[in-house]
C-alpha cells in the first residue's frame, strides 16, 4: 500500500506542474514559448538521459566490464562540448523547431524526411527499450512481489502496466508538451538522483562503512578499473569506448529531436550552450555513483551468501526485492525507476509528435493541408505515438535482450548513423546530392555495416561494437559523394526557406 500511495502522491505532483506551466498551442508544445530557463533545462536533461536503464543496467554492468564504462562517459563530455559549439549554432541560426528542418535547407523536402523517418525509428526503438525494462521491473519487483490477494500473490499483467504509464504520460503532457516536461524533467531528476544517493547511504550502511570508507573500497576494489588499452579486439578498449563515447552523444543528443527540443526551448543561443555545458560536467559524477553503487552491491551480495545473478539487469532489483534493504529502499528504487520511466518516456513522445507533425506532415507549411487544423492534427498524432509506442514496448518484451542498454546503443548505431552522415555531409560541404538517391544511400549504409560485421567476425573473429556508428555515418558520407550533382555548391535559395 504504501508503494501505492508513493506512485499516487508522486503523480498527482506531476498534474499539479502540468496544471502551472501548461500553455495551449503549438508554440507552447513544441518549444515551451522559448522561455525555459538554462539550469531547470540541463538537471531536467540528466534525467532524460540517465532514464530507468542506467538506473538499472549502469550497477550490473560491473559485473562483465568493471568500470570501463567510464571511458565512454569521458567520451560523452567532448561530445556535448562539439554539440554546444557546433551543432547549437546552427540550430538558431535557422531558428529550428525540428532539427531535421536543417536537412530541408540543404537536400530540399527529400532530406529532411529522411532524417525524420530515421529519427522516428530510432527514438521508438531506444525509448520503448527503456521503458520496457521500467515497466518489467515495476511488474516484478514491485507490484506482483509486494501485493497479495486472497492469499495468493497479486498478478499485474505487463500490458496493464504499460498502458497505464503511458496514460499518466500522456494526461500530463497533452496541452503544455515541452514547456511543462521541462519542469517535470527537473523533478524528476531530482528525484532519481535522491533515490540513488539514499539507497548509496543505505548499501553503506549495511556494509558498516561511512561515505568515505565506501568511496575508498570501491576505488580500490578489482571492478574499479577503468582504463582498457591491452586487448584492442574487445569492446571495452579505450580508444572504441572515448570515440564511441563522443559519437553516441553527438547523434543521441545533438542529431536528436527529443533532447535538442528542450535546448532550443531556452531563450537564446548562450542560454543554450550553458545548459549544454552544465548537463555535459554533472553527467559523468552520476554515471561513476552508479557504478559504485554496483561494486557495493556486490559486497552485500557476498556477505549475505547470495549468488550473484547471471543477468546484469538484475544485480540492484534482485537485492531490492530480497528485502534486505527493507520497505525503505524499496519505496526510494520505485521512485527512481518511476522518475526515470517518465523524465525519458514523456519528452520522448512529444519529439516524436513534434517530428511527425513538423517534418512528414509539414503542419507549419501554410500549403499544407493539415495547416488549418495543426492544433488538432497534433494531438491525434500524440494519442497514435502512444499506441505505436505500446507496440514497440511489447517487441522488446518478446526479444528479452538481457542487457538494454547494450541493444540501445548497439540499435543507436545502425539507425543513427545515416544522420550522423547527413549532418556531417550538410554541414562540412556546400555540395548538392541527387536527392531522389538519398533515402536509398541512407538505408543502404545500415545494410551494408550489418553485412560487414557479419563477414568480419566470421573471417577474422573480430566483432563490431559501438564502433559501428561512426563505420554507418562514413558509409553515409561516401554514399552521398558519390549521387554529388555536376556543378552543384550551395543549396537554393528555395531550400533554405523551405527549412526555417
Amino acid at each position: 500500500m504504501t508503494i501505492i500511495i508513493t506512485i499516487g502522491i508522486y503523480f498527482l505532483v506531476l498534474l499539479v506542474i502540468s496544471r502551472l506551466t501548461g500553455r495551449r498551442g503549438n508554440d507552447a508544445f513544441f518549444r515551451g514559448n522559448r522561455q525555459s530557463p538554462w539550469p531547470i533545462v540541463a538537471i531536467g536533461m540528466v534525467g532524460a538521459s540517465l532514464s530507468g536503464v542506467t538506473f538499472v543496467s549502469v550497477p550490473g554492468m560491473i559485473l562483465t566490464g568493471d568500470m570501463t564504462y567510464m571511458q565512454m562517459c569521458f567520451g560523452f563530455f567532448f561530445g556535448y562540448l562539439l554539440i554546444a559549439f557546433v551543432l547549437l549554432p546552427l540550430y538558431y541560426k535557422y531558428n529550428l523547431t525540428s532539427i531535421y528542418s536543417y536537412l530541408g535547407t540543404r537536400f530540399g523536402s527529400c532530406g529532411r524526411k529522411t532524417g525524420a523517418w530515421f529519427f522516428l525509428v530510432s527514438k521508438l526503438t531506444g525509448a520503448a527499450a527503456r521503458l520496457y525494462l521500467v515497466c518489467f521491473i515495476l511488474q516484478a519487483y514491485t507490484f506482483n512481489s509486494q501485493f497479495s490477494i486472497s492469499g495468493g500473490k497479486l498478478h499485474v499483467p505487463f500490458i496493464v502496466i504499460v498502458l497505464f504509464t503511458l496514460l499518466l504520460i500522456w494526461l500530463y503532457t497533452r496541452v503544455g508538451g515541452i514547456r511543462t516536461i521541462v519542469w517535470t524533467d527537473f523533478l524528476q531528476t531530482l528525484c532519481l538522483i535522491g533515490a540513488l544517493v539514499l539507497i548509496l547511504l543505505k548499501a553503506s550502511d549495511m556494509l558498516g562503512m561511512d561515505v568515505g570508507e565506501a568511496l575508498s573500497s570501491v576505488w580500490n576494489d578489482s571492478k574499479s578499473r577503468i582504463f582498457e588499452f591491452s586487448n584492442w579486439s574487445s569492446k571495452q578498449h579505450f580508444v572504441k569506448q572515448f570515440l564511441s563515447g563522443v559519437f553516441i552523444t553527438i547523434v543521441m543528443t545533438g542529431l536528436d529531436q527529443d533532447m535538442m527540443q528542450k535546448n532550443l526551448s531556452c531563450k537564446d543561443l548562450k542560454s543554450s550552450q550553458k545548459d549544454m555545458c552544465l548537463y555535459g560536467i554533472l553527467f559523468t559524477p552520476v554515471n561513476f555513483l552508479f557504478l559504485s553503487l554496483g561494486v557495493l552491491l556486490t559486497y552485500l551480495y557476498s556477505q549475505h551468501g547470495m549468488s550473484l545473478p547471471a543477468k546484469g539487469d538484475a544485480l540492484l532489483p534482485d537485492f531490492i526485492a530480497s528485502g534486505l534493504m527493507g520497505n525503505t529502499a524499496l519505496v526510494f528504487f520505485t521512485i527512481g525507476i518511476i522518475a526515470a520511466a517518465f523524465s525519458s518516456a514523456d519528452s520522448a513522445l512529444a519529439s516524436l509528435t513534434t517530428s511527425f507533425c513538423i517534418d512528414i506532415l509539414e503542419i507549419e507549411n501554410k500549403e499544407s493541408k493539415y495547416y488549418k487544423r495543426r492544433e488538432t492534427v497534433r494531438k491525434r498524432v500524440h494519442v497514435v505515438m502512444i499506441l505505436v509506442f505500446v507496440l514497440f514496448i511489447l517487441a522488446f518484451k518478446a526479444l528479452d535482450n538481457p542487457s538494454v542498454i547494450d541493444a540501445i546503443y548497439t540499435i543507436a548505431g545502425y539507425t543513427y548513423g545515416p544522420l550522423l552522415g547527413l549532418f556531417a555531409f550538410g554541414i562540412f560541404t556546400k555540395k548538392q546530392v541527387n536527392t531522389r538517391m538519398l533515402p536509398f544511400v541512407a538505408l543502404a549504409s545500415p545494410l551494408v555495416c550489418y553485412l560487414t560485421d557479419v563477414i568480419t567476425l566470421q573471417t577474422t573473429g573480430y566483432k563490431f561494437g559501438y564502433e559501428m556508428l561512426m563505420l554507418n555515418g562514413l558509409l553515409t558520407f561516401i554514399g552521398l559523394r558519390m549521387i554529388i550533382l555536376n556543378g552543384s555548391k550551395k543549396g537554393s535559395k528555395k531550400g533554405s526557406k523551405k527549412g526555417k
